[in-house]
């Protein structure tokens, strides 16, 4: 959520940051900044209606003392209006507050200055594509759903059975694959010194609030209705929540975590897309990274971040581009943000596994996630998070690229983590 400072104090320069995510409800910000007017002005007769009750108990009380008490009832009757009025005023402030946050909720988070302008993914910015040549598969290769069939990995009509599709049954040696890809990237993310984290998969409101899920993604997300609860569309949302409501001190940034969840999406609209296989899931696994970082710092660690998830991929030899997303590719909540793709040699196109970004201090506000330094009034820290990695996708491009005669080729950094070399 924006600060209505920001908005307030630099309006011309908040409309033109929002612009570039093709946000022109200008109305929204005018109405935010007159609700703080009223905000503002009736905490003031709030505060000098308080201050008047306080100042006439005290004289009651002083006139009682002196033997007063037809003066000090005079005034305990004045008292009773005074009452009223800072009751009636008090209701008032929670309603321009409430009418306040429902406009701010509605605000997504202005974009760094950095970022491209455009509309579509089409107009993203390519800014890095690793040396791993792109794979010349034979004619007769097949896509990874084939594949899976074929070695008995993945089984989803199986899924389809049980729940059904977008949640496929992973098998044998598929299975273990699964295993072996969250083993191995915990194992890296705990070695670059982000602490684990089991979190809950289920989250209540509050929290889907708070990293900004709800209510800019109600719709997207699995609803538990008897208990109110959602089911996490990624690890980002339970483990940003630890510090919901907390003030760090200094020397406790940066905060480096790491999870490996399942994630829950109900991909509405997704339908007519290329959802074949693991493409597109309703369930799947990830590790995430996230870090608490202070202002100052927290562009530098997105770049640290985007390094890392480079090397991630890198070191299990798929071919990838990094690309910037332009504002009008970028989510609600994202003041900056790397994509990263992976190729699909038998599917002959670019598939996205991870996303890493900077959140600036938007889930911040919402999460009255704070740092002191020294003495000093507390301040809003900046929140990152990053895919590392998305778990079907990395898959779909092992699978594919890595296809043999023989069968099909494990990595050298899985070996020691599948227990085998070759699925054949």
């Amino acid at each position: 959520m924006l600060q209505i400072a920001f908005l307030r104090d630099k309006r011309e320069e908040a409309l033109q940051r929002l612009a570039l995510k093709n946000f022109n409800e200008i109305s929204l910000i005018d109405t935010a900044i007159e609700l703080d007017d009223q905000r503002k002005k009736t905490q003031t007769e709030l505060d000098n209606l308080l201050s008047g009750q306080n100042s006439i108990a005290k004289q009651i009380g002083d006139l009682f003392k002196s033997g007063k008490a037809a003066e000090a009832n005079d005034l305990k009757n004045k008292s009773v209006g005074l009452k009223e009025n800072s009751k009636h005023l008090n209701a008032e402030l929670e309603r321009i507050e409430k009418e306040l946050q429902e406009i701010l909720v509605k605000i997504p988070n202005a974009p760094s200055t950095n970022v491209p302008k455009g509309k579509t993914p089409a107009e993203n910015e390519e800014v890095y594509r690793n040396k791993i040549s792109i794979p010349e598969l034979e004619n007769t290769s097949l896509p990874h759903w084939e594949l899976a069939a074929k070695y008995d990995l993945i089984d989803f009509e199986l899924g389809n059975k049980i729940t059904g599709a977008g949640f496929p049954v992973y098998k044998g040696k598929g299975a273990r694959l699964q295993r072996a890809l969250i083993n191995y990237f915990l194992d890296k993310a705990t070695a670059n010194g982000y602490r684990e984290i089991q979190p809950p998969i289920l989250i209540n409101e509050a929290s889907g609030f708070g990293t900004g899920q709800l209510p800019d993604k109600e719709g997207q997300m699995y609803h538990i209705g008897l208990d109110n609860f959602y089911l996490i569309p990624t690890a980002e949302v339970p483990v940003t929540n630890i510090y919901r409501d907390t003030i760090l001190k200094t020397n406790e940034l940066p905060v480096k975590m790491t999870a490996s969840t399942p994630c829950f999406r109900r991909e509405a609209g997704s339908y007519g897309k290329d959802v074949r296989g693991l493409n597109r899931l309703h369930q799947f696994d990830k590790v995430e990274i996230v870090q608490i970082q202070h202002p100052e710092k927290s562009y530098s660690t997105l770049e640290e971040m985007k390094d890392y998830v480079a090397s991630l991929v890198d070191s299990i030899e798929l071919p990838f581009r990094i690309l910037k997303l332009c504002g009008g590719d970028m989510s609600f909540a994202s003041a900056f943000t790397y994509d990263f793709e992976v190729y699909s040699a038998a599917q002959k196109k670019w598939l996205e596994v991870s996303s890493v970004s900077n959140f600036e201090s938007f889930q911040a506000n919402r999460l009255k996630l704070r740092f002191r330094e020294g003495e000093q009034k507390p301040q809003l820290a900046h929140t990152l998070n990053g895919s590392a990695l998305a778990l079907p996708r990395i898959v779909a491009a092992l699978l594919e690229n890595n296809q043999t005669e023989k069968g099909i080729r494990i990595p050298k950094a899985l070996i020691k983590y599948t227990g085998f070399e070759m699925i054949d």
